[in-house]
């Protein structure tokens, strides 16, 4: 069933265009101008696409673009969905599913989270090297389709040492300070307590979101190799609480954009 609507999707794209991705891009909140960057072959609304969800979230697009970057041959989508929009995990991860079936076989993520670490600012870059998952479903659960994955996909190295490397190698040379840190999936779509805050940093978080982690497992069961980047949009330190809205997340996401830009930019130009 999954296999089905996966090529009844690509049938669709293809119809649009025959443009080979091999690197996809995942914009979040506040981080969609990147595309701006894109040297655009075709743009394909999401609504215009069978078995596609539709964002509800403000400053998600809702579009897949595809075209070069940095000379790579990419498909970035502006736009993704969420556990807490009422889609299920099998809904917000069916893009990932779409872009291996279209030959990406590279995956950078990124999301707009919150710093629990007291030693994050304001407008950090924060490459993920690891992620606890905190959402009440994964998206795997149900009957394994072979041809897509494993029954059982080891988690080790889910977001690729050889990617987190470049990427690190690529901030230093272009003076780009980057955090490294753990990403933990909160289910949304209101902020954490600062009790809750309190435990995603005990048990080990950097950062708490409410994205990112369903579509990483999704493009591991696929043998997508990850790159995964946050822009830390608000400190959520329990022993200093401060108010958070949606708007605040934007307005820093959107402040933090040109370097994030600019290290996506430099990273895609130096993979191989």
């Amino acid at each position: 069933m999954m296999r089905e609507k996966i090529d009844e999707t690509v049938k669709v794209i293809r119809e649009k265009t025959n443009f080979e991705p091999k690197i996809g891009i995942i914009l979040g909140t506040g981080l969609g101008k990147l595309v701006q960057s894109i040297k655009e072959e075709v743009s394909i609304s999401y609504k215009d696409l069978p078995n596609f969800p539709v964002s509800t979230v403000e400053s998600h697009e809702g579009r897949l673009i595809f075209g070069t970057l940095s000379g790579k041959s990419v498909v970035a989508m502006q736009g993704r969905f969420h556990w807490y929009e009422g889609y299920s995990m099998q809904e917000v991860t069916f893009p990932v599913r779409v872009l291996k079936a279209l030959g990406c076989d590279i995956l950078i993520v990124s999301n707009a989270c919150g710093g629990v670490n007291s030693y994050f600012e304001r407008g950090d870059i924060m490459l993920i090297n690891d992620h606890i998952n905190l959402l009440p479903e994964n998206p795997l659960r149900g009957k394994n389709d072979d041809s897509l994955g494993p029954r059982f996909p080891d988690m080790y190295n889910t977001y690729d040492k050889d990617l987190l490397k470049l990427a690190e190698e690529v901030a230093l040379k272009n003076g780009i300070p980057v955090r490294k840190g753990v990403y933990v999936a909160m289910q949304g779509p209101c902020f954490e307590t600062f009790a809750e805050y309190r435990m995603i940093r005990a048990i080990g978080g950097d950062v708490a979101g409410m994205s990112t982690v369903p579509e990483v497992i999704v493009a591991k069961h696929m043998g997508i190799r990850v790159l995964g980047i946050s822009i830390i949009t608000d400190l959520c330190l329990p022993d200093l609480p401060q108010a958070v809205s949606h708007q605040i997340v934007i307005k820093a996401a959107n402040e933090a954009e040109p370097k994030l830009t600019r290290l996506v930019e430099e990273v895609i130009k130096e993979i191989n």
